[in-house]
Parts: C-alpha cells; structure tokens; sequence
C-alpha cells in the first residue's frame, strides 16, 4: 500500500507554532518524511502501508520582518532534500505589499466590527465639530503566500489519478483543498491531519466510508513535533539558532 503525503508547508509552520509556541525551540527542525510514518494508522499498516512519497509544498519567504529567515529557510530546505525527507519541493511564491484598509476591532462575540471615533480618540470636520461617525484607516504589511494550495491540489490528484499511489495524507487545514480532497477521497483511503489548535475547517470533514472508505482526521499535538525533529546536523548542515 502506497502512501503519499502531501504537505502545506505555510499552514504546518504556523499551525506548529500556535501548538509548540512561537518563540519555543524544538519543533522547526522537522524531519518530514518521520512524521508521516508516525501518522500512519494500524489498519493501514496492517495492509502493508509504507510512505511511498512526500511532497512539500511551499514558499521562500521574505527577509522584510526578520533577516535571518530567507537563509535559515534555505538551511532547512537543503536539510529536507540531503536526508531523503522529501522527494518533492513544490515552490509557490511569498507577496510583502502595504495595503490599506479599515480599522476594525473585536465585538463580545468576537467578531471583527469597523472602530469608529470616540474618546480617547476623537476626529473633528474642518470647523472643529466632533465626526463621531468616522472610519479609521490604516496602512499594514500584507503577508500572502500564493499557489501552496493549487501545487498541492495538484500533485495529491495527479497521484491518484494516474494510480501512483494507493492511500493519501493531506497535512493542512486549508478550506480551499476541500473540492481536490474529496476527489482524492472518491479513488483512496485519505487522512486529513490539522497541524494547528483551531477546529479543522467544516469543508474538510467527512465520513469514514464515503467514495473509497478507510478515510481518518487527526490533529497534530506537540509531542508529534518533537518526536520528529532531524539531529542538530544533517550532513553539513546545522539546526539554525534558535530552532
């Protein structure tokens, strides 16, 4: 039994930090292809299951935040390729722009509302009169990373289309793959794992024996993180500071 594991590199990265801890070391030096024999089920391995391939999809990410990150990226990069980890690296690309947009904050329930003026913070028309109804408006850094989820829409249906594999691990939370998952889930067994501590998206759901049967959900805990981490030096390369 053939499993291929197809990785969303963005939505891992930060749905291992919001699980390990931002400034927390121990989780960023991830052996990829050691996880994904880590979530392979026992019916599956009753069946034989191996991890037959590992697709990595990501992004180089910019250096406009913290400097280091473009070259530690790449340490890692190098690292996953030299060890075997994975046998694929899909590249999307990573967008900085400023954009501008309304200020909003949180209502009792949470949800975002537009912030108006008001004391401690007041606007005033040209004739120095209270503007009570005004909108505030802010320039921020967009951060957007794009195609991830296209690149790996599209080698999870490749894959299972032309028959190369026979089972399927999808590592992200990211609604927008619910269309190629169940597709996926229609031709072969397919687990869903949530990288991070939100709820998995609803459009990622499913039933265990619809299309194909066999599927499973899971989500990642902080142990799965530090049981995979690669030594401090994978050939000639080294953990970066701090990872």
């Amino acid at each position: 039994m053939r499993v291929g594991v197809y990785v969303d590199g963005f939505n891992l990265y930060f749905g291992a930090r919001s699980v390990c801890g931002r400034g927390t070391p121990g989780w960023r030096w991830l052996d990829l292809r050691a996880l994904a024999e880590r979530l392979i089920p026992l019916p599956w391995l009753d069946r034989g299951a191996c991890v037959d391939r590992v697709v990595y999809c990501t992004a180089r990410v910019s250096g406009a935040e913290d400097r280091s990150s473009p070259a530690d990226q790449e340490v890692y990069l190098r690292a996953l390729r030299a060890s075997g980890s994975v046998d694929w690296i899909a590249f999307g690309t990573f967008v900085t722009r400023a954009k501008v947009a309304p200020l909003a904050e949180r209502d009792e329930r949470g949800r975002p509302k537009l912030a108006r003026a008001r004391w401690p913070v007041q606007v005033r028309s040209a004739t120095g009169e209270p503007s009570d109804g005004a909108t505030f408006m802010v320039s921020y850094l967009d951060r957007e990373e794009k195609g991830t989820d296209v690149n790996l829409a599209t080698h999870l249906l490749v894959d299972v289309l032309d028959e190369t594999v026979d089972a399927a691990i999808v590592i992200s939370n990211d609604s927008d793959l619910a269309l190629p998952i169940r597709v996926a889930r229609g031709n072969v067994p397919v687990g869903v794992v949530n990288p991070g501590k939100s709820p998995l998206a609803g459009r990622l759901r499913g039933l265990p024996f619809e299309g194909a049967k066999g599927h499973w959900w899971r989500r990642l805990e902080k142990e799965d993180y530090q049981a995979c981490q690669f030594p401090k030096r994978v050939g000639s390369l080294c953990r970066p500071e701090g990872w």
